[in-house]
């Protein structure tokens, strides 16, 4: 029994089944337009008729459920091959352009290793610059400290430091607790810094101490110049200065030395320190050696047995410049030791009996 087929009233007919109706209007085609009614069996088969509007004929398709399964497998078939078509469009595209893009990427990426090389090389010539000019400078600064060193020895050696409290060998001793807190390291502005100071220091007191050597020099040279003891280690006073009885003939005659005898080869030594500006025979004095000690003061040796220096020799106090012996007019191992100030003669024993500084 077949649903009754009405009119909408507007030319489109329409199909109620049971108080619901079902309308299938097809696009207009240029040659027929047709409606389809779907109609529902007892047996719950779907049945397509197609229906002529010009002739009115009608054709009937039945709808089994296989035919519909397999309908909706093709519908989901061509979706499905559709969206894999699409999807391997799309990553074509995408590995077509990733291709494209490679090349560039690549270069960009090699340009800027290359810049980071580039910096890091320069970092490094940097660095090693930095570090030649502080190995530089702490070499000049070990220089100038040895310098200090030195001087400072030189003050321990005068006697002016005591040796026991000041060590220059070693190391200063410095020591304090461990902070809890960790150290941190020296940046190189730092650290620069830090050797700029130090190096001002070390300058102020290396023109200190130059000046304090400067000074102490001066006092030794003038201690070493200054005329005092004995010209002999060992022997006596045999005539005084002034006028005596002349050994040769009885007569009184003007004495402008003092007389020492000793041991014959026993040394003369230098009473201060001087240049040598005579050192050979002279009439009446035999082997003379004549020391200029600056200041107008001028000393002499006679009657050497040998004589140990030269002329322009630089003498210390103390060194020996003679061997005692007997020549000239002399009668027996002695020496004659004069003084003279500005050419004068001087009473030697007021040198002699002088304490040394």
């Amino acid at each position: 029994m077949l649903p009754k087929i009405e009119s909408s009233g507007k030319g489109s007919p329409y199909l109620a089944l049971d108080g619901w109706q079902v309308l299938w209007d097809r696009r207009r085609c240029s040659t027929t337009r047709m409606l389809g009614r779907l109609w529902m069996n007892p047996e719950h088969n779907m049945n397509i008729i197609l229906v002529g509007k010009k002739h009115g004929q009608s054709r009937v398709l039945p709808v089994t459920l296989p035919l519909a399964l397999l309908f909706v497998c093709l519908i989901a078939a061509v979706a499905s091959v559709s969206a894999w078509l699409a999807y391997r469009a799309a990553q074509g595209a995408e590995v077509e352009n990733r291709a494209e893009l490679t090349p560039l990427v690549v270069e960009v990426w090699q340009q800027r290793l290359l810049q980071q090389r580039e910096q890091l090389a320069n970092l490094e010539t940097l660095s090693r610059q930095q570090v030649d000019a502080l190995t530089l400078r702490l070499g000049e600064m070990q220089g100038r400290l040895l310098r200090l060193d030195a001087m400072g020895q030189r003050f321990v050696e005068s006697g002016l430091i005591a040796s026991d409290e000041f060590d220059f060998d070693q190391p200063a001793a410095v020591g304090g607790p461990e902070d809890a807190l960790p150290g941190e390291s020296y940046t190189t502005p730092a650290l620069s810094d830090m050797i700029a100071e130090l190096e001002a220091r070390i300058g102020d007191r290396e023109q200190q101490l130059r000046l304090l050597d400067s000074l102490i020099s001066r006092k030794q040279m003038e201690d070493d110049r200054f005329v005092a003891g004995r010209p002999i280690t060992w022997g006596w006073l045999s005539s005084r200065y002034g006028y005596r009885s002349d050994p040769f003939n009885g007569r009184r005659t003007w004495h402008a030395g003092v007389d020492l005898a000793g041991k014959e080869g026993s040394d003369i030594i230098a009473v201060a320190a001087g240049v040598v500006t005579y050192a050979d025979d002279r009439h009446g004095y035999g082997n003379l050696v004549e020391i200029d000690h600056g200041d107008g003061l001028v000393t002499r040796y006679a009657h050497c047995k040998t004589i140990a220096v030269n002329v322009g020799d630089i003498v210390q106090k103390g060194q020996v410049v003679a061997l005692m012996g007997s020549t000239g007019r002399s009668t027996g191992p002695h020496v004659h030791f004069e003084v003279l100030r500005d050419g004068r003669p001087q009473n030697p024993e007021h040198y002699i009996q002088r304490a040394s500084r």
